[in-house]
């Protein structure tokens, strides 16, 4: 049984208030429009995730905190706890590898951390990324390959690979099993 979407209009203009920000401040830091804010707020829009996603970063408040109903129920918790399902993750379309979002959503375009589970002969190409660019990948287990244009390293267990990202790369599996790493992208 599906479970019911959140209610996050009221948690967005309660966190909107919180802060002391008017409907035309909070649009201007989130790009979102006022009347869209609005329709938000009173529950009368569905937003996509980029819309959340310029909301949550214009109130700094993690997605997952939007989700389970705002920040006010943990800020007594000096541990920030994100539970499984409510961790992101990206899913190549073949299902050859799938990657977990360990980073906050603050963190985004400066460090990013990722753990990167591959199935046997699955790949996970990337265009170049910003100029300036390093991703540190460690392997938790063999058959692990990083592909540069600038060149090619095999990765044995624990090891770690670092990698400019600001050119076209890979990372393959060419072991007979599931492989799992932990991925930093390090932004300049």
């Amino acid at each position: 049984m599906a479970s019911e979407a959140p209610d996050i209009g009221p948690v967005i203009q309660r966190e909107r208030k919180a802060r002391h920000l008017t409907l035309e401040r909070l649009a201007s830091l989130s790009g979102v429009s006022k009347s869209m804010l609005s329709q938000i707020e009173r529950g009368e829009s569905n937003p996509t995730f980029a819309v959340l996603w310029g909301l949550t970063q214009a109130l700094k408040i993690d997605m997952a905190d939007l989700i389970a109903g705002g920040v006010a129920h943990r800020q007594s918790n000096p541990v920030d706890l994100v539970s499984v399902p409510l961790t992101p993750e990206i899913k190549s379309p073949d299902g050859q590898w799938r990657l977990r979002i360990l980073s906050p959503p603050a963190m985004a375009g400066r460090v990013e951390w990722y753990e990167l589970d591959m199935a046997p002969k699955g790949r996970l190409q990337s265009a170049p990324h910003a100029a300036g660019t390093y991703e540190h990948l460690t392997a938790q287990t063999e058959g692990l390959t990083v592909r540069t244009a600038l060149g090619e390293q095999t990765l044995r267990l624990g090891e770690t690979a670092r990698y400019r990202a600001d050119v076209e790369h890979e990372i393959s599996n060419g072991g007979p099993a599931e492989a799992r790493a932990l991925m930093v992208v390090v932004y300049e």
